[in-house]
C-alpha cells in the first residue's frame, strides 16, 4: 500500500480506538476516518453499507464494542452478546462488499476456557467452558473471530484478529458500575484517599491472577500486526487459529496488584477483600510467544503505566470539578 492509506478505525472514542488514533497520528502515514455514534450507529447494518460505500476505507480497524466489568457483564448479556454480534456482522460484511484491503479485528482474552491451560495459547480457542461472568461477550468475540478466518476462506480477504490481554491506560472508564478491575479500584482508592477512610473493600478474594496491557502497547501491537505482510501473516497462524494474543507475558494477583495501585495513589489505608463477591476465572495468562517471534514486544511496565493512567484520571476530575 502507498501514499497516504484511508483507516477507518471504529470505536475511536473508547480507550482501544482512542489509542490507535494517537498511534496513527504519530506515524502519519494514514488518511482517518472517524464516525461519532451520533454519525454511525454500528448496529445498524444498513447505515454502515451506506457509511462504507461512501467512504470506501482501505483499511479498517474494528475496535468497536460494548464493554463492561463483571456486574456489566453479568447483568446485561443480551446487551453484550447482541450488540457486539451485529457490530462484527455489519462491519466485517461491509468491509467485504466494499472492497477493504486488510482489516483487524479486537477481540479479548476472555474468549478462553475457563480452565485453559496457562499461559493460553491461541490454541486454547473453544477446547473448553468459558468462565461465566463474561460469556457472552466472549462468544461475541469468538464469532468475530471465526467471521474474519471464515471470510477469509470464502472470499479471500485479508481480515486478521488479534486477542489483549485486560488493558488499561488513559481513556478509560472509571464509572463504578462499569468499569474494569484496574479503573475501578484506582477510583475506589482515590476516594478513599480524598475521604480518609481507614479502609478499602475490594471484590473477591483478591487471589485470581491478572495481566495487563497499556492501551498505548496494544495501538503499537496492532499496527504492527496490520503492516505484516500477508504472507508473512499467515505463516505465522494457522488456518483454523489465525488470531494473535498480545500481552506482556507476566501476571501478578489481584491482591498484588491493589497495593501497587494504593501506592500509586498515596493511599495509606487497609485493603479489605469481599470473599463473598465472584472472583472470576482463576488466572488469565496469554502466551504471546507468536507475536515475540514476529517481533514485537510490550514496552510500558505497569507501574509506570499505573502512574499515567491516575495522573490523567486526577486530571480529569479536576476538569469535571472546574466545569461545574
Amino acid at each position: 500500500m502507498t501514499g497516504r492509506t484511508r483507516v477507518y478505525v471504529a470505536g475511536h472514542r473508547g480507550l482501544v480506538g482512542g489509542a490507535l488514533v494517537r498511534a496513527l497520528e504519530r506515524q502519519g502515514a494514514s488518511e482517518l476516518l472517524l464516525a461519532r455514534r451520533a454519525e454511525l450507529d454500528l448496529v445498524d447494518r444498513a447505515a454502515v453499507a451506506r457509511w462504507f460505500e461512501a467512504h470506501r476505507p482501505q483499511q479498517v480497524y474494528l475496535a468497536a464494542a460494548k464493554v463492561g466489568g463483571i456486574l456489566a457483564n453479568a447483568t446485561a448479556p443480551v446487551a453484550f452478546l447482541g450488540e457486539n454480534l451485529r457490530i462484527a456482522l455489519n462491519v466485517i460484511e461491509a468491509a467485504r462488499a466494499y472492497g477493504v484491503e486488510r482489516l483487524l479485528f479486537l477481540g479479548s482474552s476472555c474468549i478462553y476456557p475457563r480452565e485453559a491451560p496457562q499461559p493460553m495459547t491461541e490454541r486454547a480457542l473453544l477446547s473448553g467452558p468459558l468462565e461465566p461472568t463474561n460469556e457472552a461477550y466472549a462468544i461475541a468475540k469468538i464469532a468475530g473471530i471465526k467471521l474474519c478466518e471464515s471470510y477469509n476462506r470464502e472470499y479471500g480477504t485479508d481480515f486478521r484478529s488479534v486477542m489483549p490481554t485486560n488493558l488499561y491506560g488513559p481513556g478509560d472508564n472509571f464509572d463504578p458500575d462499569g468499569s474494569h478491575v484496574i479503573p475501578g479500584l484506582m477510583r475506589r482508592v482515590h476516594e478513599a484517599k480524598l475521604a480518609n477512610a481507614a479502609s478499602v473493600t475490594i471484590w473477591g478474594s483478591g487471589r485470581p491472577r491478572r495481566e495487563f496491557l497499556h492501551v498505548d502497547d496494544l495501538a503499537q501491537a496492532c499496527l504492527h500486526v496490520m503492516a505484516l505482510p500477508r504472507e508473512t501473516h499467515a505463516a505465522a497462524t494457522e488456518p483454523m487459529c489465525s488470531h494473535l494474543n498480545v500481552g506482556t507475558g507476566e501476571d501478578l494477583t489481584i491482591a498484588e496488584l491493589a497495593r501497587l495501585i494504593a501506592d500509586t495513589v498515596g493511599y495509606p489505608g487497609r485493603l479489605e477483600f469481599d470473599t463473598g463477591k465472584p472472583d472470576g476465572a482463576p488466572r488469565k495468562l496469554l502466551d504471546v510467544s507468536k507475536l515475540s517471534a514476529l517481533g514485537w514486544r510490550a514496552r510500558i511496565g505497569l507501574r509506570d503505566g499505573l502512574r499515567e493512567t491516575y495522573a490523567w484520571y486526577v486530571g480529569q476530575a479536576e476538569r469535571v470539578r472546574g466545569a461545574a
